[in-house]
């Protein structure tokens, strides 16, 4: 299974591509979404849709796992940024791929075990987990795979889940 991880931003897209094997899961790529900073808001929004477009065709995940909106102090911060999810789940529907969405404390408690862990903590164990030499970066490439990373946890219990009600295991 690959799982495109996405932490949705206007000034920086993060993405995350995982396959998830036996031995547990590999990073393919990650990188983020920069649209021009000088670009009107409606220029930004579309190279972001295409940007999450090129990367599901090139890797045709089988899930999409997408951080929530994060509510802060700035109000037209998270506006934006909620128009930048939009975007991202719009290439998502289009192209077909089921999507999971995550609040931000999920994610760290997740990846982390703590949902009030920082950044550099979110670093430090995505390259644990994927058994990368060196953390992610920049940061929402790493907070894109600790997305993917946390959905590929979810599918496990999942299926355990479903293991566990067929009676076996």
């Amino acid at each position: 299974m690959v799982i495109l991880g996405i932490d949705p931003g206007i000034t920086a897209t993060g993405y995350g591509i995982i396959r998830l094997h036996e031995g547990g899961p590999t990073m393919e790529e990650c990188g983020t979404i920069k649209p021009e900073a000088k670009m009107p808001f409606p220029q930004r929004l579309n190279e972001i849709y295409g940007g999450v477009s090129k990367i599901i065709a090139a890797h045709k995940p089988n899930r999409i796992a997408i951080e929530d909106v994060f509510y802060g102090k700035n109000i037209r911060s998270t506006l934006a940024i909620g128009q930048a999810r939009g975007v991202a789940i719009l290439a998502s529907v289009r192209a077909g791929i089921e999507i999971s969405e995550y609040s931000p404390r999920e994610i760290k408690r997740s990846v982390v075990g703590s949902g009030a862990a920082s950044k550099e903590q979110v670093q430090f164990m995505v390259k644990e987990l994927l058994g990368l030499e060196n953390p992610p970066s920049p940061a929402d490439a790493a907070d894109a795979l600790a997305v993917a990373l946390c959905h590929a946890n979810r599918v496990s219990m999942d299926e355990l889940k479903e293991k566990l009600e067929r009676g076996g295991c």
